[in-house]
């Protein structure tokens, strides 16, 4: 189910199980991921055999982690769904008009009348059903092997660089029905433990009971500079739930982790009112000559980002969401969070400590971290030489 859809993951899945399996083996277990992405933890439970709940900010990427959940569901009903989809676009006319440019310029008149006709048989026939669901998630994975530009590495579409290979809208359509169908076919038969995601902030963990889980699996955002609304915009543009860049601030971003320069515009962020937050006491002294040294050197570059804004932000995100995890982990819970440090404009930002000190001070008792990788050590077209790393920070209450 992971291939269902592709979405920059923060981990390996098999990796999740084997932690989720050993949590099992002295324990019963019941498993959080506050930024659970497309589901990549709570598919990994399932395989584990234990309960889990996961939380998603990002609407449509909530959807599609509730869609890959649904492959316990009947097969034929899907695939007879996407057939019937399937036949009343080949019956319908393309109608192009009203796509937004990001839209246009990714597809030729031809594919894209061959996607907006199985889009809107896809809308007539929209039923509340799991059918209907994995169907909409085969269309939305359809995309970009339809579309003739090309992906970035994390999956921000660019529209000015093209593809050597392109596959037809309705064959790409078919091969990922197909695909959905033969892992729905081939999937264990024995009952799987209950599993969800809600399309919640991890800032507040709403939906969550007190004191319920007792394993939290997850990669939260780094302060990178990585932009989650926009790796989606383009199924987002597709589907009518954005109308261009500018409509991802009130649509997605607003609910997400702030990680991003986008998220927090200098107009409408005041560092000095963000360092003043009781939140941000534990590492402080820390934090405000690096946001200080940030908003000096922002005013030597050409962009001016404001990342002396985005890490004050980020880090008073996080501290709140230590905070949410400590009300809804028992006493005996375990953490691991997947991280990796940062250094924009190359100004450092030692993200595992202060993680660690903000745990300790939402009321966790303890934080490790095991290094998995060196990063930024191949100098080549780097904005920076500061050598980073990422591993796995493990808090234990």
């Amino acid at each position: 189910m992971h291939r269902w859809f592709r979405y920059s993951a923060g981990f390996s899945a098999v990796w999740a199980e084997s932690v989720i399996r050993q949590e099992r083996e002295r324990r019963a277990v019941r498993v959080l991921d506050p930024f659970a992405g497309s589901g990549t933890t709570v598919l990994a439970s399932q395989a584990a055999g234990a309960e889990s709940i996961g939380l998603e900010a990002h609407p449509f990427v909530a959807r599609v982690a509730r869609a890959k959940l649904l492959w316990r569901t009947d097969a034929d009903s899907f695939v007879n769904r996407a057939r019937s989809v399937r036949d009343q676009a080949l019956d319908l006319k393309p109608c192009l008009g009203e796509y937004p440019k990001l839209i246009r310029s990714c597809y030729d008149d031809e594919a894209l009348g061959r996607l907006d006709t199985l889009r809107r048989s896809y809308e007539e026939q929209r039923g509340d059903d799991a059918a209907s669901e994995l169907v909409w998630l085969a269309l939305v994975a359809s995309l970009r092997r339809a579309s003739y530009v090309n992906t970035a590495q994390w999956q921000y579409v660019l529209p000015r660089k093209s593809k050597k290979q392109v596959v037809d809208a309705l064959a790409a359509f078919d091969e990922t029905v197909q695909t959905i169908y033969a892992d729905m076919r081939t999937a264990p038969t024995k009952p799987v433990p209950p599993a969800g995601v809600l399309a919640v902030d991890a800032r507040t963990c709403e939906g969550v009971e007190d004191g319920s889980v007792n394993v939290v699996v997850t990669s939260p955002p780094y302060p990178n500079n990585y932009d989650y609304a926009d790796a989606t915009r383009l199924e987002m543009s597709f589907m009518g739930e954005v109308g261009g860049w500018g409509d991802l601030q009130q649509v997605v971003r607003r609910y997400l982790i702030r990680s991003c320069s986008q998220h927090v515009p200098e107009r409408a962020i005041d560092l000095a009112d963000v360092l003043r937050s009781p939140e941000l006491a534990p590492i402080i002294n820390e934090l405000r000559p690096v946001c200080e040294e940030l908003a000096t050197v922002r005013e030597s570059k050409g962009g001016k980002k404001t990342y002396h804004l985005m890490v004050a932000c980020y880090f008073l995100d996080l501290a709140r969401t230590w905070r949410s995890l400590s009300r809804v982990c028992t006493d005996s819970a375990r953490l691991c969070f997947v991280i990796g440090d940062s250094a924009p404009y190359g100004v450092y930002v030692p993200v595992v400590p202060w993680l660690g000190k903000l745990a300790v001070a939402a009321g966790f008792s303890r934080w490790t971290f095991e290094k998995t990788r060196d990063r930024n050590i191949k100098w080549k077209n780097r904005k920076h030489r500061v050598p980073l790393q990422e591993g796995r920070l493990w808090v234990e209450r």
